[in-house]
C-alpha cells in the first residue's frame, strides 16, 4: 500500500503563497511604522524649532529693552542729580551729625523703651524741620566785586570792594555775604535793603608773600542760628590777584655787559653778514653778489666772500626751583626777584629774553607776563640739579649771548664747573648766588663769573663788577 501524503517539509503552493503574503504584509507594516515615526520626529523637531525661535525672539526683545531702560534711568538721574545734590548740599556737617543722632536715639529708644531717648530724637528732628524756615525764599541781589588792581607788588596792600544791591520789587531781609580769599574767607553783614538800595563794603588783602590769590566768587549765605542748614548762592565769578615779586631797577651801566656783546662775532660762518672772514671758491647756488671779482680775475677761479655771524644780544635766565639748592625760603625769594629784575631790564632795552626753570619755560613776551609767571613759582623736590638746568638752557637757547644761572647757597663750585660744560662756546656765563646777609663778591670759576649778593638792591652793584 502506497502512502500518497506529501512530505512534511514541503509546503503546498497555497500555503507557501499565504506565508509570502504575510511576510510582505509585515515588511510593509514595518516600513509604514518607520515612516510614521520619522514624520512624528520631524514634527517634534519643527515644534521645538518654533518654540526655540519664540524663545530667541523673547531674548532679543529683552536684550533690546534693557539698554533702553538703562539709558532712560541714566538720563533721569542726570536731570535729577543736580537737584538731589543741591538738596543734600544744604545740610551742613553738624546737621548730618544731628540727623544721625536723632535716628539712633529713636531706634534705641523704641527698642529698649527709653522714653528719654525717644523724646531726644523727636526734638532733634523737630530742630531740623524748623531750620528749613530760615533757608527758604528767594534772593534777588545784584552783586559786584571790584579789585582796585589785579597786580600788586609783594608788601603792598591790595584793596577791593563789594557792592550788594536789591534788584527786586520788595524789601530783602538782612543776610550775610562771604568772600573767599585764597584759603580763607571774609564775611560781610548785609542790612535790610529796600528795592533799588545798595550796600557796599571795603576790604583789604594782605600781600606779605608772593603768590597768585583767587578772590571770590561772592556768595550769599542763608542758614539757621544753630548751623544745621546752610544755603549758598553764587553771585560773581572768581578773580585772580597777582602778587608780584620785588624788583630793582638796573641802570644802563649795570646792564652794560649785555650790550657789550652786541655785534661781537661768533664762530658760525655765514654767506651774508657784516664781518668779513675769508674767500672760498664759488659753489653753484651761492649769491653772485658775494663774488669777489678782483680775486676771481687774478686767480681765474670764481671766489666768493665768507662772513662770520655777528651776535645779537639774547639773555637766557635759568632760575633753579629745586629746594635742594636753597638753604632758606628767603634765598629762593631773592633769586626770583633777581630773575625778574634782569628780565625786566632786558625787555625794557628790547632784548631777546628766555626764562627757564626746571621743567618749563616762563612767558617773557612782556614784563607783566613774566612777573605773573614768577608770582606762581614754588620750590619743588626734584632730582634736576643746576647742572641739568644748564644743560637744558644750552639745548633750548644755543644762540644766547649771555646765560645767567640763579640759585641759593647750597650749590657748590663743583656743580657750577659741571654746568659750564653744557653751555655752548662763545656764550658768556654768569652765576648769581643768592645768600641774604652775605657781602657782595665776585670770583671766577673757569670761564664762569660767580656773583654773590646778600640783598636785592646789591644786584646792580654786583653786575657792574662783571666787566671789571
Amino acid at each position: 500500500m502506497t502512502d500518497t501524503r506529501p512530505p512534511r517539509n514541503r509546503a503546498t503552493p497555497a500555503r507557501s503563497h499565504r506565508a509570502s503574503a504575510r511576510t510582505n504584509t509585515a515588511r510593509t507594516g514595518a516600513a509604514a511604522s518607520g515612516a510614521a515615526r520619522f514624520a512624528a520626529a520631524r514634527g517634534a523637531l519643527a515644534v521645538r524649532a518654533r518654540s526655540g525661535g519664540a524663545a530667541v525672539g523673547r531674548l532679543t526683545v529683552v536684550k533690546v529693552a534693557v539698554p533702553r531702560v538703562r539709558a532712560g534711568a541714566s538720563g533721569a538721574w542726570q536731570h535729577a542729580s543736580p537737584v538731589v545734590g543741591g538738596v543734600l548740599g544744604v545740610v551742613s556737617g553738624f546737621g548730618w551729625a544731628v540727623l544721625g543722632a536723632a535716628i539712633v536715639a529713636l531706634v534705641v529708644g523704641r527698642a529698649f523703651g527709653w522714653l528719654e531717648l525717644t523724646v531726644l530724637g523727636v526734638a532733634l528732628l523737630a530742630a531740623l524741620v524748623l531750620s528749613v524756615i530760615f533757608i527758604v525764599g528767594r534772593s534777588a541781589y545784584s552783586v559786584t566785586l571790584n579789585l582796585a588792581a589785579n597786580r600788586v607788588v609783594v608788601g603792598t596792600r591790595a584793596v577791593g570792594s563789594i557792592v550788594v544791591g536789591n534788584a527786586s520789587t520788595r524789601a530783602l531781609l538782612p543776610s550775610r555775604v562771604e568772600l573767599p580769599v585764597g584759603g580763607g574767607f571774609a564775611s560781610f553783614q548785609v542790612p535790610r535793603l529796600v528795592p533799588g538800595a545798595e550796600h557796599d563794603d571795603l576790604f583789604g588783602i594782605p600781600t606779605a608773600k608772593r603768590a597768585v590769590i583767587t578772590v571770590g566768587p561772592v556768595r550769599s549765605v542763608r542758614g539757621d542760628p544753630l548751623g544745621l542748614l546752610r544755603r549758598e548762592i553764587r553771585w560773581t565769578e572768581p578773580e585772580l590777584l597777582f602778587v608780584h615779586p620785588q624788583t630793582v631797577r638796573i641802570d644802563g651801566t649795570s646792564a652794560g655787559f649785555i650790550r657789550d656783546l652786541e655785534g661781537q662775532t661768533s664762530r658760525v660762518l655765514s654767506s651774508d653778514d657784516v664781518s668779513f672772514h675769508a674767500l672760498r671758491e664759488y659753489v653753484p647756488g651761492d649769491d653772485r653778489r658775494n663774488i669777489h671779482w678782483k680775486t676771481s680775475a687774478r686767480t681765474g677761479v670764481l671766489m666768493v666772500k665768507q662772513f662770520e655771524e655777528t651776535r645779537r644780544s639774547h639773555l637766557a635766565l635759568a632760575l633753579s626751583t629745586n629746594a635742594a639748592d636753597y638753604a632758606t625760603a628767603d634765598e629762593f625769594e631773592l633769586a626770583i626777584s633777581s630773575c625778574g629784575s634782569l628780565g625786566l631790564q632786558a625787555l625794557k632795552e628790547e632784548r631777546d629774553v628766555t626764562v627757564m626753570v626746571q621743567g618749563s619755560t616762563l612767558h617773557s613776551e612782556t614784563g607783566r607776563r613774566l612777573l605773573d609767571d614768577l608770582s606762581s613759582l614754588e620750590q619743588t623736590e626734584r632730582r634736576d640739579t643746576i647742572v641739568h638746568l644748564a644743560k637744558v638752557a644750552g639745548q633750548q637757547v644755543p644762540d644766547a649771548s649771555v646765560a645767567v644761572l640763579m640759585f641759593g647757597a647750597q650749590v657748590t663750585a663743583t656743580q657750577l664747573q659741571a654746568a659750564t660744560v653744557y653751555i655752548p662756546l662763545g656764550v658768556r656765563i654768569i652765576a648769581v648766588s643768592c645768600r641774604p646777609g652775605a657781602a657782595v663778591s665776585r670770583r671766577m670759576i673757569g670761564d664762569l663769573t660767580l656773583l654773590t649778593i646778600g640783598a636785592l638792591d646789591e644786584l646792580p652793584a654786583a653786575l657792574r663788577r662783571v666787566n671789571s
